[in-house]
């Protein structure tokens, strides 16, 4: 029997397994958190004793040799360290990380971050939020400045994504 459509190329049978090996993440994983990187980046331990590095979706957190970075990785320890948690996940970075929302007990830990004044609503990617989520992180954060909670408390906080450009900057 033969088919009325062309076989596709390797070249393009390659491109399409990469294509949904790579970028078809969205998925939900389930499991406990062991370990705390920063205030933006947790490596959860799902059933069968995988680990996933998460990068949290929405939010970009002081790095840890700014002012409030180990405060902001404290936080998020505090916040999901030893619990379990849900990754809604539809992305990895360039380094491999999974990106998504970590719920625990059914609270965003991303937008409790920004809420406590620990990172910052990161706009440059709100594009990849739903529009509900995009809204409230920015209303959050707008709250956390006028009540200068966290690294809002600072007359003027850097970014970390210009805290990174400054320090690559200057190497």
């Amino acid at each position: 029997m033969t088919s009325k459509y062309p076989a596709p190329s390797s070249a393009l049978a390659a491109v399409l397994a990469l294509t949904l090996a790579l970028g078809c993440q969205a998925g939900t994983i389930v499991g406990k958190v062991v370990g705390v990187a920063d205030g933006d980046t947790v490596t959860v331990l799902d059933g069968d004793r995988v680990q996933h590095k998460i990068r949290l979706s929405g939010i970009d957190a002081p790095e840890k040799n700014q002012p409030f970075g180990q405060r902001s990785k404290e936080s998020l320890s505090g916040l999901v360290f030893g619990k379990s948690v849900s990754v809604d996940t539809n992305k990895r970075d360039q380094y491999g990380r999974d990106i998504g929302k970590v719920l625990v007990d059914g609270k965003d830990a991303n937008l409790e971050q920004v809420n406590r004044g620990m990172a910052w609503h990161y706009k440059a990617y709100a594009r990849e939020q739903p529009l509900a989520d995009r809204e409230q992180y920015a209303a959050t954060e707008q709250s956390a400045r006028d009540a200068k909670r966290g690294l809002w408390s600072e007359l003027e906080p850097i970014p970390p994504w210009e805290f990174r450009h400054n320090k690559k900057a200057n190497q």
